[in-house]
């Protein structure tokens, strides 16, 4: 299957369905005359030397009255991908260098940029032959783009730096002489337009958004098993409550609740208490809330996914070439900081979900286990919860609201939302561990309730987790089933 890259709206499903089916990538014919169009109108532009164009016949940042001679454009892109190459600690993850690949060639498409046809569809080549640049996740400061990582990306374009290929960290000019690519020559304004634009923090924010969808999905079926298992209450789902404050993620919260425990035994039977805790009965508004959010920040990366960010912007049917700020990551610094405050929340409520199911309440046995002293059960596995989400308390700091002038002073406001981007994807990982331990304790509690049964939804579940996560009489090494219990999350979908 072949997707073409063209002006058509890319939205997040789409995207997802492209990486998930493996597609291959080309551009469409729209797409190629644009670029060829706006690359033969800067070349005539250019022949003008009474006009500067910044980063094309001037240096960069604070050097940008520094007009650089004809015959050395060329040596002045090289030069800039080399210099900013500057990153620093962990690797970006391959998915997301995988992503960044695909929303730079995307980004370039337009004809705005300047660029070569060749030079996209080496992009599209290194995407379609799984040819992963090595990424590092600091060096950003979300302001001029997000230089250093695309710096490093572009880096393998040119014959330099290492990729990931076939399971293997090797120099990119090994891979190019084995495949027969040869070194892209870099024009003007080339390194500038690769280097210039928002795909290190749009790509973690795709692979975020996604993931904490689902996320979002499981904390529902995993919070259900809870309620059930609980012994908990219906009526804080029924829509009449809802009615009466009617955010939509709240309504569909307690719709899905409803739908998810149709059919239960265990919810229908007469209750002895009236009320549920707060992490029971506060489902919708608080998985509600995050749902919201999700939406939210779905609308604003979809918007930045099908956007030009480099700098300078090309018009060539304006004749105009216009010096400006598309590459600042504020637009989505801040959407990604209030999504790892929202996904932290998803797992806040479900440690507490966790610490209710092992307290020794309502029937239940304490920590879960026949023989509670002799065995402590899950005890621990709830301190693993909550020191995982104390952690992100620490992570959800917004990285937005701070800023270090660079640039002699030129970039003297900048995003950090790179900061922010590595920050979300590891907060996202955090609460798929902590809501796979909410399984783990959930499962288990749900034995306790037999001979009576869930809902048939809950009960396919719970028997899928069976055959991968036993039930614990006595003490074990339990590492392996939160493992697998993660895994598990990972491999299977219920609901959409």
């Amino acid at each position: 299957m072949i997707h073409y890259i063209s002006k058509e709206r890319l939205s997040l499903e789409k995207l997802k369905e492209i990486f998930d089916s493996h597609s291959k990538i080309a551009l469409s014919e729209e797409s190629k005359e644009a670029v060829v169009k706006c690359r033969r109108y800067l070349d005539e532009k250019m022949k003008d030397p009474q006009n500067p164009i910044y980063g094309i016949t001037t240096g960069f940042g604070s050097l940008y009255n520094v007009t650089i001679p004809s015959d050395e454009l060329s040596q002045l892109q090289y030069n800039l991908v080399v210099s900013h190459a500057c990153g620093a600690g962990e690797t970006v993850r391959p998915e997301i260098v995988k992503l960044m690949l695909f929303l730079k060639a995307q980004s370039l498409s337009y004809g705005h940029s300047g660029v070569q046809l060749a030079t996209i569809q080496r992009l599209i080549d290194m995407f379609n032959e799984d040819v992963i640049p090595v990424v590092y996740q600091q060096g950003s400061l979300g302001a001029s783009g997000d230089l250093a990582p695309l710096a490093h990306l572009s880096l393998p374009l040119i014959g330099l730096g290492e990729v990931l290929y076939k399971g293997k960290i090797r120099p990119s000019a090994e891979v190019w002489a084995e495949k027969g690519w040869e070194p892209i020559t870099l024009q003007s304004k080339e390194g500038l337009a690769l280097l210039n634009g928002t795909q290190f923090m749009s790509a973690h924010a795709v692979w975020a958004i996604i993931k904490s969808a689902r996320l979002s999905r499981w904390a529902d079926l995993i919070g259900a098993m809870s309620l059930d298992a609980y012994d908990g209450r219906i009526e804080p789902f029924l829509p009449l409550t809802h009615q009466l404050r009617p955010h939509i993620g709240q309504i569909l919260t307690g719709k899905r609740f409803i739908e998810i425990l149709q059919g239960s035994e265990l919810i229908g039977r007469p209750k002895e208490h009236v009320q549920d805790p707060y992490s029971f009965r506060c489902i919708p508004q608080v998985h509600g809330a995050v749902k919201d959010n999700i939406f939210y920040v779905n609308s604003v990366i979809e918007n930045e996914i099908n956007s030009a960010t480099d700098n300078p912007n090309i018009f060539p049917d304006e004749d105009m070439i216009i010096s400006a700020g598309n590459f600042h990551g504020e637009p989505i610094a801040i959407p990604m900081d209030t999504l790892a405050i929202a996904m932290s929340e998803l797992a806040s409520i479900s440690e507490r979900r966790t610490y209710q199911l092992i307290h020794g309440h309502r029937g239940l046995p304490k920590y879960l286990v026949v023989n509670p002293g002799l065995n402590s059960g899950f005890m621990i596995p709830q301190y693993t919860a909550a020191s995982i989400v104390s952690l992100n308390k620490g992570l959800c700091w917004p990285a937005s609201c701070d800023s270090i002038p660079s640039s002699q002073g030129q970039e003297d406001h900048v995003s950090m939302g790179s900061n922010s981007a590595t920050k979300l994807a590891r907060v996202v990982d955090n609460v798929e561990t902590v809501l796979a331990i909410e399984l783990f304790n959930a499962a288990q509690a749900l034995e306790f309730r037999r001979p009576l049964k869930s809902s048939p939804l809950l009960e396919r579940i719970f028997e899928d987790y069976r055959k991968v996560v036993p039930f614990i009489g006595n003490d074990t090494y339990m590492h392996p089933y939160i493992e697998k219990s993660i895994q598990f999350i990972r491999d299977n979908l219920y609901i959409k």
